[in-house]
């Protein structure tokens, strides 16, 4: 399968994320335990890629597994890190508004960028540098609503513990990336062995969540697995399965492709459902969303464009058959 048919794809089911979430309210409120989504989201990725391992081992006995504990120890931690960015989120939302943060998040765009080049070695062009920051430019572009809004005043008005936050937020979602795809190409493994891995300790860290928040609310709704399918609706199942596709074509690309791949595609998903909420919310199209697509495509076609179509080179000019001949018979004349 070709990479850009699982990003187009990616794109896609990233998009329809939040369309699906906003369609599962119902007036304005959740009727069921958000928490409990991303829990049966790992189940979901874990049972699919269960039964994709058992028929490949099925089919081909020679799929390698490394089942030893010090490289199964290693999937630990992109769940930690993903525990610890949920809760920097919910406290960098307690600093700046809604609007602020959103925009501070295009930051992991260039992190993700850095920690590619630090940590993988993976060497990218000077023009696609170029590439990336125009990426953070335009989707950040695409967010900024008109000055003279509260919500633009306070994009400079945040306290610095807001901002700081901001940093080690996108930090850390760009770490988790990284590191991902460090563990997704260190060997040879089957990728389906290497998602029960993930998705494993995912769904061990998200028991843990969900009794924390238990802990937390002296389980005055009772213990979350009475509670796990309370509320849920046709609308919530299907972000349930949306959310755990998504988790499945990610590990796909983190393995055969790379960081920067999922970075476009879920950067095109953002201004794709800002696109379809204009039809599906009455959300209102501003300037800022049209040049930020402008420049969001400018940026994918510097990235993934061959250097000949960037660069009008002219043609070098190649000397005749007989030219050479002369110059052959010019030296040993001369000699």
């Amino acid at each position: 399968m070709k990479w850009y048919f699982v990003a187009a794809l990616l794109t896609i089911l990233t998009s329809s994320q939040g369309i699906l979430t906003t369609l599962s309210q119902s007036n304005g409120a959740y009727k069921y335990d958000y928490a409990t989504v991303p829990f049966l989201a790992e189940v979901f990725k874990l049972l699919v890629s269960s039964v994709l391992l058992w028929r490949e081992i099925r089919t081909s006995p020679s799929t390698r597994i490394t089942a030893e504990w010090k490289s199964v120890r290693l999937f630990v931690i992109p769940s930690v890190i993903y525990l610890v960015h949920n809760n920097v989120q919910f406290a960098t939302l307690t600093y700046v508004d809604t609007s602020t943060y959103q925009i501070m998040g295009n930051l992991k765009i260039v992190t993700t960028g850095i920690l590619f080049r630090l940590f993988l070695k993976r060497k990218l062009s000077t023009l696609q540098w170029m590439a990336i920051v125009l990426l953070a430019v335009g989707t950040t572009t695409s967010q900024v609503k008109g000055c003279g809004e509260a919500s633009c005043d306070s994009l400079f008005t945040a306290p610095i513990q807001g901002y700081l936050l901001g940093f080690l937020s996108a930090g850390l979602s760009a770490l988790a990336g990284i590191y991902t795809e460090f563990l997704m190409k260190r060997n040879n493994d089957s990728l389906y062995w290497q998602n029960v891995q993930l998705y494993t300790f995912g769904s061990i860290f998200n028991v843990a969540r969900l009794l924390g928040d238990d802990f937390r609310l002296g389980f005055e709704k009772g213990p979350w697995w009475q509670r796990l399918f309370n509320g849920y609706s046709i609308t919530t199942w299907l972000v349930v399965l949306n959310l755990g596709s998504t988790g499945l074509l990610v590990s796909w690309l983190m393995k055969y492709a790379d960081n920067i791949v999922k970075v476009y595609s879920t950067s095109m998903a953002m201004l794709l459902t800002m696109i379809a909420s204009i039809y599906l919310f009455e959300f209102k199209p501003t300037l800022q969303l049209f040049l930020g697509i402008i420049i969001c495509m400018m940026s994918l076609h510097m990235y993934f464009a061959p250097p000949h179509m960037l660069l009008d080179l002219p043609a070098t000019a190649e000397p005749r058959p007989e030219t050479l001949k002369q110059v052959v018979v010019e030296q040993k004349t001369d000699s």
